[in-house]
């Protein structure tokens, strides 16, 4: 009970959920702007260098980034070493203190890589006037799907910069079976990319869990080729769609998102849609899944349908699929398939900001060296 004298204070909490009832993370930042030609300006504002905004990162981020040191991989061998692997092998396991950067120099890179949880803080650097290529032909018939992936990425606070990511696995042609085949899987959690390139056909990028971030990357693929239940931010990126011009199903997006308790999702915020044939949005492999694109460019290849239901009609209830000022043939909203939504001014501000992945708190601008 009260004592006499004592007022009633009425203490009040804004809670911001998204459309689908999930709670929004606070601290949001500016939103990222509707005008493209500002996009770089935005970025450079509010995504600055560690050593200028220590107190808004991550502790053991900032702890991290003080103390890097570079390993440099020369397939010639004029570096430390001649392989990704072995340099990766130099890192001890349990490294979760200092920044190792591995630059990378030109050429092909035939190998199967694997960063695993116990060695956080590790960049892939390629020169941006001399990118790598990291490929690999692994299968799902040989390894299983994910592990199929010719780079995965266990670690947290992994960055990869100016590196191209590929699977050289035939193109599956529906008859063999396990034919789908992985370019990259990123389990980790806080991964950024950077003027990243990923090829492969079906299921090229496993963005299978955890936060990331991409900024001016490109994928192609054919079918689900990108698929699992991370929560992502794509920033000017291009999808490119590998259909044969015909009747081929090919599909951009399967998001595992089994429920809307789960704050997964992807959010593609002035990407561009490319390539040929017919291609969906995304299809409902799992019963919820979250994909928004914001400021798109979608070309032709783009069904007037949009995104597809995967012949689960009790999904339209639960799916969240959204668009929000697209432009391009493909965009026209009066076909879209019933159960998508062109989303408010209001409702799609969750996803057009670095905190829809914590983004304040991890990420930081493309190293360079």
């Amino acid at each position: 009970m009260l004592s006499k004298g004592i007022k009633h204070i009425a203490i009040f909490t804004i809670c911001l959920i998204y459309a689908d009832g999930t709670p929004v993370p606070m601290n949001n930042g500016p939103p990222i702007p509707a005008d493209k030609s500002q996009l770089d300006g935005w970025f450079q504002a509010n995504v600055k260098p560690c050593n200028s905004r220590q107190k808004s990162v991550d502790p053991e981020l900032a702890a991290a980034e003080a103390g890097s040191r570079v390993i440099k991989v020369r397939m010639d061998g004029s570096g430390d070493f001649k392989t990704i692997n072995d340099a990766l092998n130099s890192i001890p396991s349990g490294n979760d203190t200092k920044r190792v950067i591995l630059w990378i120099g030109p050429g092909e890179y035939r190998e199967k890589v694997k960063i695993d949880g116990s060695k956080k803080f590790v960049t892939l650097y390629g020169s941006p006037n001399a990118i790598p290529t990291l490929t690999f032909d692994g299968t799902a018939a040989k390894y299983g799907t994910i592990d199929s992936a010719t780079l995965v990425v266990e670690s947290d606070y992994f960055i990869a910069a100016n590196i191209i990511i590929k699977n050289s696995a035939p193109r599956p042609d529906g008859k063999r079976v396990g034919a789908q085949a992985v370019a990259l899987r990123v389990s980790g959690d806080k991964a950024a990319f950077y003027n990243c390139k990923v090829f492969g056909f079906q299921d090229t990028l496993c963005d299978h869990k955890g936060n990331h971030f991409f900024k001016d990357c490109y994928i192609e693929g054919t079918v689900d080729f990108i698929f699992g239940s991370g929560k992502s931010l794509y920033l000017n990126t291009e999808l490119h769609v590998l259909g044969d011009g015909m009747s081929q199903f090919t599909v951009i997006t399967a998001h595992a998102r089994d429920s809307a308790n789960e704050d997964t999702g992807y959010s593609f915020v002035h990407c561009s849609i490319t390539g040929k044939g017919s291609t969906y949005l995304g299809r409902a492999w799992k019963t919820s899944p979250r994909v928004v694109y914001a400021f798109t460019s979608m070309g032709k290849v783009v069904t007037p349908a949009g995104w597809t239901n995967n012949f689960h009609p009790e999904r339209d209830r639960s799916v969240f699929y959204g668009e929000y000022q697209c432009s391009g043939a493909g965009s026209t909203p009066k076909s879209r398939a019933k159960f998508t939504r062109q989303l408010t001014k209001e409702e799609v501000q969750p996803f057009l900001s670095l905190g829809y992945v914590q983004g304040a708190q991890w990420i930081l601008p493309p190293p360079t060296l």
